[in-house]
């Protein structure tokens, strides 16, 4: 009868062990983007330190957010932890509760401009890892052998794109393909004193939006590549690299590959990045969170995975991803002895400059982001087509702002 008790309390034990050593187990989906290869090689160590198994599976970013989808409207979803967009998904998926809150997490070493897009009714549901603002790339040479300096207003950068203009170099670039331009117009329309939405009502049909667009055309159509209405950022980096471009607007995270010297024809010495010059209303460059990182409300393991994903965005991991040309989220790692060292001067000093003062939005706000992207993108393609002097600018916009009304109706978003 005794040993009958104890091989029972032994198997007990085991299954007790065995419950224990499932619970510490953990599903992560990360991104392919260079921050989800920093956090696959890092795993390990995490592992070691906690004695946490992280199954991770990583998915092209629309892959992700397709899985994700399906997963979570299914609840079949076994995902604890998981990269997200906040600008992309960030409204349906807070929508449909999909975000666990993140109370317990210190968010102190953030800008408050990368939290806008992470906070739903006064609470944070996305830990910011990756931020990007829009700034200038430029010819430092061909600037100094034209005499001019750094363009700091709109009225200074068309002069300098006319001056720079050959049949050689395009004077300015910037996207011109449609729906991929909105991202990069908005520092336009900023910097007019206009917005793509206000209270949750589309409203790039102002004077302000219809002057900004109109002035971008220009600039695109005098200045710009030939095809440039075909143009995205991975149309036009190699054109810059190639030394095809004078100055280039366009989002920071670009600056690695512009500087490599494997990559680009032009030495990392001639090239400079500076702030988006201001415009007739404001100096107010889109600063947004391109990734975030977020545990699931569905999660059994709320403790282990709140455990990750404070190890997988901490300071110390945000340092590593910006010497190695990541554009972390953090203010700490930024500020870094070996960072400031390192990172091209220009960007240290765009990037604070838009933590300041940047616009936390590149594109419309809403869960029907990329159907109005592409409404706002014909507006675009006509401003190019007729160098911004276009006679149905207007009427465009306003049938443009209606469709867009539409849309954040029929999401229950129109008015929020």
């Amino acid at each position: 009868m005794k040993r009958i008790m104890i091989v029972g309390l032994s198997l007990l034990l085991l299954i007790a062990m065995a419950v224990e050593a499932q619970t510490q187990e953990i599903r992560v989906l990360l991104a392919n983007h260079p921050y989800g290869e920093l956090l696959k090689a890092a795993i390990p160590e995490f592992e070691k330190a906690t004695g946490i198994k992280v199954n991770v599976e990583s998915l092209q970013e629309s892959q992700l957010t397709t899985k994700l989808t399906t997963e979570f409207a299914t609840k079949s979803s076994s995902v604890d932890v998981f990269m997200t967009r906040p600008l992309q998904e960030g409204k349906m998926f807070n929508k449909n509760g999909w975000y666990e809150p993140l109370t317990d997490y210190d968010f102190s070493d953030f800008p408050a401009n990368a939290l806008d897009v992470a906070t739903f009714d006064g609470k944070v549901y996305i830990v910011p890892i990756v931020t990007e603002w829009q700034v200038m790339y430029y010819r430092k040479d061909l600037f100094e052998k034209a005499g001019i300096a750094v363009p700091t207003t709109f009225e200074e950068l068309e002069a300098a794109a006319q001056k720079l203009n050959s049949a050689d170099v395009a004077g300015f670039a910037a996207r011109g393909k449609g729906a991929a331009a909105v991202t990069q117009l908005s520092t336009y329309i900023y910097n007019y004193g206009g917005r793509y939405l206000d209270q949750g009502k589309a409203v790039f049909d102002s004077k302000e939006a219809i002057d900004a667009i109109r002035f971008y055309g220009k600039l695109l159509a005098s200045y710009g590549p030939q095809g440039v209405t075909s143009m995205s950022w991975e149309n036009i980096m190699p054109l810059f690299q190639a030394g095809k471009v004078a100055m280039w607007t366009d989002a920071s995270v670009f600056y690695g590959q512009i500087v490599d010297p494997a990559k680009s024809q032009v030495p990392a010495e001639n090239v400079g990045i500076a702030n988006v010059p201001a415009g007739p209303a404001a100096q107010a460059p889109f600063m947004v969170v391109s990734w975030g990182m977020s545990v699931a409300q569905q999660s059994k393991n709320k403790e282990l995975a709140l455990k990750f994903i404070t190890w997988a965005t901490s300071a110390d991991l945000a340092k590593q991803g910006l010497m190695a040309g990541i554009t972390a989220a953090r203010n700490s790692a930024w500020e870094d002895a070996a960072v400031v060292e390192k990172v091209h001067k220009g960007l240290i000093e765009t990037r604070a400059f838009a933590a300041k003062n940047g616009f936390p939005y590149d594109r419309p706000y809403m869960s029907a982001v990329g159907e109005a992207r592409d409404r706002i993108g014909e507006l675009v393609i006509e401003s190019i087509n007729t160098a911004g002097a276009s006679e149905n600018l207007e009427k465009m916009a306003q049938e443009k702002v209606k469709n867009v009304n539409e849309l954040l109706e029929d999401s229950g978003e129109f008015g929020q």
